[in-house]
């Protein structure tokens, strides 16, 4: 899945990999309208290197034991409502069981979040993780529709992106406040423009269906699925739609269906909130002296210090663009998506101080999916796209600056930032769908629900909200007492051994399970 472009934070596992070498297909095709698509047989082969809007990078590497990647395109409607009408291209990638033939359940379905993230290049990269798993299970992943090959949308060009993700988000009057407006309809203009015909076609209902039938064509009963963060909207949606297809699923970092657009910008504002508060407590609690702060309030304050002082003079970051307030925001709110950050952060933020923004830089650029070379993924074009596409909202100027005092009692820090983020669908071309997702799912199996208590972007409160909306005897909740976005990739052996248990042995955790 913090940008302003998006009207919602989301966490992106697809991040991290651009975020460790900064800090060390089109579809539309109409020659499928008398093919049964659920018939489409794949053509697997050796994956090449991600595109550009798949983040780039090396062709994935093999798998312990020397086991390859393997990618594939399937065809589906691009209206859903139209079947035999013009396709989409959604980009597969897998990597076969490594266990006996007849140990195998199936495939394993990975969606990691954003929505933007691109399966293709996520799933290999932390492949490893995911070996236990491996032993019963095909691994499969893929670009949703509007992401990476998936008739991936692009909204700017990459000189345009840089200037978009270093403009002022939080806006102080009204001329920075038009600037700004005019700012995010030019590239929800491009959005527009550049997508043509896919753009009503994002929606998170599509991609549910795009599931169902790469069910069918990975010839699988059942869909078997592992989703994290906005993943777990998805695999909502797609028990909502399809309850008697649900195999065995897992939900990490989850989303809270009940909540509009507004309220998941007010939730993760407190939710980096409360992470910036635990990198405080941690950061100054340690043996050695906290070289950020004397005190919990110091580091806070000399972190709001900082940014007030960046709204009018940037300092130097990765030459020739500076260290904006928005752009250490962003880098900020990148390190609090796990623990394993804090030491990039304390180290950004001392540099910092010292009027060098580089670290602070590579952060947010790695939210942003900017790489080394200045080239940028599609992950923040396709988030937006899905977001608006799904979001009935639309808010204007007025009506944030109404709620601003809300968002700064949430967060003094997050708060105007995910404030502002709200208008990004404002002058949008298509209507979105709802105000929030229905994952009701009665007659679904049962589905293991996972919060963590210091999820900074999907705050812990929502697991059991989904778990509720899911319906009685669907939604199981476990709790991870931990710190940063998910619990699965914290190894954690409590929540791995609950997580295994059920998808290899179908051995549901006792509900309110508590791992810490």
């Amino acid at each position: 899945m913090p940008t302003q472009s998006t009207p919602r934070v989301t966490a992106l596992a697809a991040a991290t990999l651009l975020l460790s070498a900064a800090l060390a297909g089109c579809g539309g095709s109409d020659d499928s309208k008398d093919e049964d698509l659920s018939a489409q047989k794949l053509s697997w082969k050796d994956c090449p290197a991600p595109d550009a809007a798949e983040g780039g990078g090396e062709a994935p590497s093999p798998l312990p034991g020397g086991a390859e990647w393997q990618c594939a395109t399937m065809k589906a409607p691009l209206d859903w409502s139209k079947p035999k009408g013009d396709t989409v291209d959604i980009a597969l990638i897998k990597a076969a069981t490594s266990g006996d033939k007849g140990d195998r359940i199936g495939s394993l379905v990975f969606n990691f979040g954003g929505p933007g993230g691109s399966g293709i290049t996520t799933l290999p990269a932390f492949g490893e993780d995911y070996a236990k798993l491996r032993t019963r299970y095909d691994l499969v992943s893929f670009d949703p529709r509007g992401v990476g090959r998936s008739a991936g949308i692009r909204c700017e060009d990459d000189s345009a992106l840089d200037t978009y993700f270093q403009q002022d988000s939080t806006p102080d009057d009204e001329a920075e406040r038009e600037k700004h407006l005019a700012n995010v309809r030019d590239f929800n203009n491009g959005c527009e423009k550049n997508a043509g015909k896919t753009l009503p076609h994002v929606r998170t209902t599509d991609a549910a269906r795009d599931m169902d039938l790469m069910r069918q064509v990975l010839g699988d009963d059942k869909l078997h699925y592992f989703g994290i963060s906005y993943g777990t909207e998805l695999g909502g949606v797609y028990a909502h739609l399809f309850p008697k297809k649900v195999g065995r699923a897992v939900f990490d970092a989850v989303v809270d269906p009940t909540q509009t657009a507004e309220k998941g910008s007010l939730g993760q504002a407190e939710g980096f909130q409360l992470a910036l508060d635990n990198f405080a407590k941690d950061c100054t609690s340690q043996e050695a002296d906290c070289p950020v702060g004397d005190t919990e309030q110091d580091v806070k304050d000399r972190i709001a210090k900082l940014l007030k002082d960046l709204d009018s003079k940037p300092i130097k970051g990765i030459a020739p663009r500076e260290l904006t307030q928005t752009a250490a925001t962003n880098g900020i709110a990148q390190s609090l998506y796990s623990k394993d950050f804090w030491p990039y952060l304390t180290q950004g933020l001392e540099e910092a101080y010292e009027g060098d923004g580089k670290i602070l830089m590579a952060l947010s650029d790695s939210m942003n999916g900017r790489s080394e070379d200045g080239e940028y993924s599609n992950i923040q074009s396709a988030n937006v796209s899905i977001n608006c596409a799904d979001d009935k909202a639309r808010y204007d100027t007025e009506y944030v600056e109404k709620k601003l005092p809300e968002f700064r009692k949430a967060s003094p820090l997050f708060g105007d930032y995910l404030a502002w983020g709200m208008v990004s669908c404002t002058d949008w071309a298509v209507e979105g769908q709802v105000d929030h997702p229905d994952v009701s799912a009665a007659g679904a199996p049962p589905i293991v629900v996972i919060g963590n208590t210091g999820d900074p972007a999907t705050p812990y409160e929502g697991a059991r909200k989904m778990a509720q909306a899911l319906g009685e005897g669907v939604g199981v909740e476990l709790t991870y007492k931990g710190q940063g976005h998910g619990a699965y990739d914290s190894k954690n052996k409590c929540v791995r051994d609950a997580v295994n248990g059920y998808l290899l042995g179908g051995k549901v955790p006792k509900e309110g399970t508590v791992c810490s």
